[in-house]
């Protein structure tokens, strides 16, 4: 088995995403207008040459803390058959090494309630009282965030 973490382009992780965080919807939006830019950080996990895993951060104010080097953390997908096996870990590893070579200080992001515990165990906070609403799934989300410094 062949396991690998790379750079990609957003357009080649719209699948994974739209499968796993937008229930395949074929018109659901997969894509962030920030995607092409070049402070844009796009990871992907791949076994045996197969995309498993991706995950994107913009760089984003935060709202907890603005006056710090932030970057927002979106589209964090791994495909069904591949969740449990650390590749989620392995990504969030990618983009977090990433983030402090680029001098960033903290992520953040809208954390899907449902992957609050995967986030616990990576390090990350939650703000209390955050809790609200997806306005592209209508799902439940929590505002996290993980310092970096």
């Amino acid at each position: 088995m062949s396991l690998e973490v790379r750079a990609a382009r957003g357009e080649e992780l719209h699948d994974l995403r739209r499968r796993v965080l937008r229930n395949n919807e074929p018109d659901a939006s997969v894509s962030d207008e920030r995607d092409d830019e070049a402070s844009t950080i796009h990871r992907a996990v791949y076994v045996d040459d197969v995309l498993v895993a991706c995950g994107t951060v913009y760089p984003s104010q935060s709202p907890l803390h603005p006056e710090v080097s932030t970057y927002e953390l979106r589209f964090v997908a791994t495909d069904f058959a591949a969740q449990g096996h650390g590749y989620g870990h392995l990504l969030m590893e990618a983009l977090e090494q990433e983030c402090r070579e680029r001098g960033v200080e903290e992520l953040w992001a809208n954390g899907r309630d449902s992957a609050l515990g995967f986030y616990d165990r990576e390090g990350w906070r939650r703000i209390p009282g955050s809790e609200h609403a997806s306005p592209y799934t209508g799902l439940p989300h929590t505002v996290i965030w993980k310092p970096l410094a």
